[in-house]
């Protein structure tokens, strides 16, 4: 077994990493790999009767992660999802919309944890099949105003954050953007943004918007923000960060991230995995970061919501049982270590079964793929935090 404090890595860039000095602890610079957990529907969760356990004692979640060993919290935020209002009534919170996201980023705060903000500029979830324009820019029709609305929303977003000495260390401009973003269900007259279509430029413009706005207030704080780029599949990696580089003219970011679901992700094993990372990692001269995983450790139902991963998600030398599951965990943050990678974060561990509801369902499509049975108690997979 690999020992991750042989495995420290000192990102140039952390030393100027000391935000949260108004918090009961201050957040430490991000100087070790990075052991994510995804807590972004946590609050939420919590809001409709799900309850946390160790051992059957009801916990504090975020201060669970925290004692298994995970070192950042990765928080997902849409620019308007009033779309809530229709699933709870207007009486809700608006989940995953900036109060919601103070909320949980100063929980993580509180509790010495850093923070990645992924912003999906979409009033709902970003992925490679859709990536829908927010409601208030769906008219736009030039590039540049276009540029100035996304810049201006991330200035926002981050200068209230600064208000409240609640910055994240990470941001992500983007989610699981493989073709482009706010490229579903646009207007004909909408700028062209898909990448899958040559329109490298325009996207470049985009995404420069976000930098441009992280990097200002970077330079009124006198901090360094780590920014990291997002794809879905090990197969995108090469041809697109590549792309961004030399074709959409986008340097000025430190991580090039990625999902991967061995579920949905079929083209690089897991065994080849490490060398694909290795490659890019010395090609283009940016950090790799595993922004999201997730792996079943049952097949059964806990609720009426269908859940997303299954038996067939399973790979070959990991069962869909909580063993197999740490064992794949573990497994792939050890192969991402000796790559030179520097993180993985695992997706939603946390989303229990619950009364909560969204579009699609009511309770949990991922409870088979938490780190908790369906009791609410924290199984042994979630010691790959602490793997030595």
């Amino acid at each position: 077994m690999i020992k991750r404090t042989l495995y420290k890595i000192a990102l140039v860039f952390s030393a100027t990493l000391l935000i949260g000095t108004s918090c009961t602890k201050k957040v430490k610079p991000i100087s070790e790999f990075m052991m994510g957990v995804d807590l972004s529907y946590v609050n939420q969760v919590e809001d409709h009767g799900g309850v946390y356990k160790e051992n059957g004692k009801p916990v504090d979640c975020f201060e669970l992660f925290r004692d298994k060993g995970a070192n950042i919290v990765r928080l997902r935020i849409w620019n308007n999802p009033d779309w809530t209002y229709d699933v709870y009534g207007k009486d809700t919170p608006l989940y995953s919309g900036l109060n919601d996201i103070k909320k949980s980023i100063k929980r993580a705060k509180d509790l010495g944890m850093a923070v990645n903000l992924d912003f999906h500029y979409s009033d709902v979830w970003a992925d490679p099949s859709h990536q829908k324009a927010p409601k208030a820019w769906e008219n736009i029709e030039d590039i540049n105003i276009l540029c100035d609305s996304l810049y201006n929303y991330t200035y926002g977003v981050l200068s209230s954050l600064k208000k409240d000495d609640l910055l994240p260390e990470m941001v992500q401009i983007g989610n699981e953007t493989n073709c482009g973003m706010m490229i579903t269900e646009t207007q004909d007259s909408f700028p062209k943004l898909s990448v899958c279509d040559e329109n490298w430029e325009n996207f470049g413009k985009v995404l420069n918007a976000g930098i441009k706005a992280v990097r200002n207030i970077d330079a009124e704080g006198g901090i360094k923000t780590i920014i990291a780029l997002h794809v879905a599949d090990p197969i995108n990696l090469d041809w697109w960060f590549k792309g961004i580089i030399n074709k959409a003219n986008v340097t000025d970011f430190d991580v090039a991230g990625f999902s991967y679901y061995p579920h949905w992700h079929k083209d690089i094993s897991f065994n080849d995995l490490p060398a694909v990372v290795n490659k890019l990692k010395n090609e283009i001269n940016k950090d790799i970061v595993v922004l999201e995983t997730g792996y079943p450790y049952t097949s059964e139902q806990g609720d009426d919501y269908k859940n997303i991963f299954g038996e067939d998600s399973m790979i070959e030398g990991y069962p869909v049982s909580i063993e197999g599951q740490k064992k794949f965990l573990t497994d792939l943050t050890n192969n991402m270590i000796q790559a030179g990678a520097k993180g993985v974060m695992y997706w939603e561990p946390a989303w229990i079964s619950s009364d909560m509801k969204d579009l699609w369902g009511h309770g949990s499509a991922w409870e088979n793929t938490t780190l908790f049975d369906y009791d609410g108690n924290a199984t042994d997979a979630i010691n790959y935090l602490s793997i030595e």
